[in-house]
């Protein structure tokens, strides 16, 4: 019976794992979409121009096909407007009803809308690997009715995203739908890590026991928070390059950086603090945890994420935002965060130590 329940726990454990490792991926598509300015590929959902599989020539298309597509993101518009007024959110109603950007529909480009078809295809992929989990998680209902309660948690927050995915099309992707759309991702990371620690501890699996600080729990905390503010911050960044480039007809892309604003010089200072917060942290874990634990290797790959993000900061800022970064600034963001809520977990489960001795 051990040895079932083992098997069962590992099993659990392997889909959830592979479920973050797919949100991870599609974080990277979706960077990827962006970046290429793919993300009015296809101007229906969940459909690419009304068909399972999309058209790969103009030609395919009715001639009138803006003027149809844009009359149903238009009639979708009104319906969520309505349904924002009557939950009291008049001020993000009035903001989309109002935004003329979302008035302007794209030309047919085929690399475009594949590159956004995959992007949808990976998101059925999670879709299936969050029902698997769920599916897993009830055979573990009698050792922890928790796990399979977020399992379905996850799932629900998975079809939500599919809608905020949805409105994000039809409102020709307004910025802070996008940045609500890329939280709810790493929230739905962050469920998911929960879920496989609480699996974990069922197996009587534990680490090397470290007797750690409250101040280096404390000082992780903070510095998750503040990563969490940066990317938002870095969202905001992003929203006013795009803004800059439409502007300037994709042209001129050594001057994105500087025509950023106050908003780019705050994120761009803020990571130096942010470094200075994980070195201290690191600091703390090398001299409080044992060499060969969990904690300090994910601690040093954490410091090595953070080393790698300012360094893809620095080229985008001084190499004019190359297209291929962008996508790799956004996945290693996620990453840290990711690493640094694992880190929390584990912290979480260590005994506490109010006087404790340099190693020797």
């Amino acid at each position: 019976m051990k040895q079932k329940n083992h098997k069962e726990i590992n099993s659990f454990r392997r889909i959830s794992l592979m479920t973050v490792v797919a949100v991870y991926f599609l974080i990277l598509v979706g960077g990827i979409v962006r970046s290429t300015g793919s993300g009015m590929g296809c101007p229906d959902w969940p459909k690419c121009f009304g068909s399972v599989i999309p058209p790969t020539s103009v030609d395919q298309l009715p001639k009138n096909y803006q003027e149809i597509y844009l009359e149903k993101r238009l009639a979708k518009n009104e319906r969520f407007v309505a349904t924002l007024e009557k939950l009291g959110f008049e001020n993000a109603a009035y903001r989309i009803a109002t935004d003329k950007s979302i008035l302007v529909e794209q030309e047919f480009n085929a690399t475009k809308t594949w590159i956004e078809y995959v992007n949808r295809l990976i998101g059925v992929v999670i879709g299936l690997f969050i029902i698997l989990t769920v599916w897993r998680s009830f055979k573990l209902w009698s050792r922890d009715k928790w796990i399979p309660t977020l399992s379905v948690l996850s799932l629900i927050l998975v079809l939500f995203q599919g809608w905020i995915g949805s409105l994000v099309v039809s409102t020709n992707l307004l910025e802070w739908m996008i940045t609500l759309h890329m939280i709810l991702a790493l929230v739905l990371v962050a469920l998911l890590l929960y879920i496989n620690h609480r699996a974990l501890h069922l197996d009587g699996e534990e680490n090397a026991i470290n007797r750690v600080p409250l101040k280096l729990k404390t000082l992780l905390i903070v510095g998750t928070l503040l990563m969490l503010a940066q990317v938002v911050m870095g969202t905001q960044v992003r929203e006013h390059i795009d803004q800059i480039a439409f502007q300037l007809g994709g042209l001129m892309r050594d001057t994105w950086v500087e025509s950023a604003g106050l908003i780019f010089i705050i994120h761009r200072s803020f990571s130096l603090i942010l470094l200075a917060i994980h070195v201290l942290y690191f600091f703390w874990v090398f001299r409080y945890t044992h060499r060969k634990s969990s904690t300090n290797l994910w601690s040093q790959v954490l410091v090595l994420l953070i080393l790698l993000e300012i360094a893809s900061g620095i080229g985008m800022a001084y190499f004019a935002i190359p297209a291929f970064l962008q996508p790799i600034h956004l996945l290693i963001g996620s990453l840290i965060i990711g690493v640094q809520f694992i880190l929390i977990l584990q912290l979480k489960t260590q005994k506490g130590l109010t006087i404790i001795s340099t190693p020797s």
